[in-house]
């Protein structure tokens, strides 16, 4: 199943009528230049956009190209009432970016105040309650343009996955989990649909696929994949039932919907029901673009989605789960890496992570469920310490009374043997012990959070901008001697 949306980034000129029309587009001109050089397609619309009527011309001609994400750019003052209208009409991410002027040998003709252009259109956008993507620093020569629109892509393909997106729920939150139950509101408000179903409506689909055709392949696929890691062969066609009824149900629930994230029910009633844990098929899922968020956490999943588009690449859901013993830091950490032990916490969950983002794998039981089950349902969690780099831990939240806040924490999973059990790694995140006090806790966030596999925290902000998230909701780890609201400075 393709799961990742496509941007196709259309740039259209704009021109105050006052200013020389061929400024703006021998500018647009050496930006689409310089774009196409460095990194690919970019379509050039014809018309430069002087006045409404040419707006609906530039308008007309980048939908019948296809064009599902939009730059603006002014390569002069530009007109306000016709660049914001189109920004308006286009119905899709949208840009804004302008030219530097090129030489102090020409600034008579050659002046083009794209400068000032900027500041009236970002008032008209606010007058119009119109959202577009404004870099730091939206002023450039052609080249630093074609590297802002770059910049662009990754955020424009996420509005774009959300407007598109349904998460499938299966079952309520497991008892006495209140932190992965939060209002769907917010989906809504984001545009994304859902749609939510009982666990015995994936137990019947479930069943329905006992003998299909399809799972020795899959098991096949299985054993590939887990190696000599496969320590559990005797589940793996049930795993492999499982897999395919999964597939179908997104293929036959998606509806108009392009793109799907999962949220299940995974304990406590289905190891016992199914015989098994879902945690492998979900890993597996995952790696394919499909993020699937355990326990029923549907802003985990949506979480997972935004990272996956973002990155192209697999994203994981853990908890923040343990701090990481002093034993462990004074041996292994303390003199070899540059984090204090507050900076440290261990990142786990049973067995969800992609096999591609661990170090090494292994099929396994899951341990805390064995202590209370007979451990042969408790099989199929994939284990493994996570693969050492830098990393991205972030999440999208609904609170309990609906509203929409984000935390973005930049750092690295170390090189460390975890000597646990799980899908598990060792992380570091710069003053992780004060973000900890004072986001994750004073703003209520529940233990999961998503882990991109990269630092991808710039394009993310933007994001979380972009769908509406107040800028003072929008947390990190902020350095030493920048305090927190509710940080005691005495301490």
């Amino acid at each position: 199943m393709n799961n990742m949306p496509k941007e196709k980034i259309g740039i259209v000129a704009v021109s105050r009528d006052c200013f020389p029309m061929s400024l703006s587009e021998n500018r647009k001109k050496a930006v689409v230049k310089s774009y196409q050089e460095k990194y690919g397609e970019i379509y050039e619309c014809s018309v430069c956009v002087e006045n409404e009527l040419d707006m609906r011309k530039a308008l007309a001609e980048v939908k019948e190209a296809g064009v599902n994400a939009l730059v603006v750019y002014l390569g002069n003052f530009g007109p306000e009432s016709a660049e914001t209208l189109l920004i308006k009409e286009f119905d899709g991410p949208s840009m804004v970016v302008a030219a530097a002027e090129e030489t102090g040998d020409n600034l008579v003709q050659g002046r083009g105040d794209a400068y000032c252009g900027v500041l009236n259109a970002s008032y008209n956008l606010k007058l119009r309650n119109l959202k577009a993507y404004i870099p730091e620093y939206p002023v450039g020569t052609a080249e630093e343009c074609a590297d802002m629109i770059h910049d662009f892509a990754p955020v424009a393909r996420a509005i774009i996955g959300l407007s598109n997106l349904k998460i499938i729920t299966f079952g309520p939150r497991p008892q006495d989990f209140l932190a992965c139950n939060a209002p769907i509101k917010q989906l809504y408000n984001l545009g994304v649909e859902i749609e939510e179903n009982s666990e015995l409506d994936l137990f019947e689909a479930y069943n329905k696929h006992a003998g299909d055709a399809r799972i020795a392949d899959v098991v096949a696929d299985m054993e590939k994949e887990l190696g000599a890691g496969n320590k559990k062969p005797e589940i793996l066609s049930k795993l492999a039932q499982y897999e395919l009824t999964l597939l179908d149900w997104i293929e036959g629930h998606k509806g108009s919907r392009d793109f799907v994230a999962i949220a299940g029910k995974c304990w406590p009633a289905f190891q016992t029901q199914f015989g098994f844990v879902p945690c492998y098929v979900n890993s597996r899922l995952t790696k394919r673009g499909i993020p699937v968020s355990c326990e029923v956490d549907i802003y985990g999943a949506l979480s997972e989605f935004i990272g996956t588009v973002i990155s192209q690449d697999a994203v994981t859901l853990l908890d923040i789960n343990n701090s990481v013993p002093a034993d462990l830091y004074d041996q292994d950490i303390k003199g070899k890496f540059d984090y204090t032990l507050k900076d440290t916490f261990m990142g786990f969950h049973c067995g969800n992570t992609p096999s591609n983002k661990l170090a090494f794998c292994e099929m396994k039981y899951q341990l805390i469920m064995a202590r209370s089950l007979p451990q042969e349902v408790t099989n199929g969690t994939l284990e493994g310490d996570i693969a050492p780099g830098e990393i991205t831990f972030y999440r999208l939240q609904s609170t309990s009374d609906a509203k929409i806040r984000a935390y973005i924490a930049q750092g690295e999973v170390l090189p460390i043997v975890t000597r646990s059990f799980g899908s598990i790694g060792i992380f570091a995140i710069p003053e992780m012990g004060r973000f900890y006090r004072h986001v994750l806790i004073e703003k209520n966030y529940p233990h999961h959070g998503a882990v991109a596999f990269g630092h991808f925290g710039k394009t993310l902000y933007e994001v979380f901008k972009y769908v509406g998230v107040p800028i003072e909701e929008i947390d990190f780890n902020q350095p030493k001697g920048m305090l927190y609201p509710t940080e005691n400075p005495f301490a």
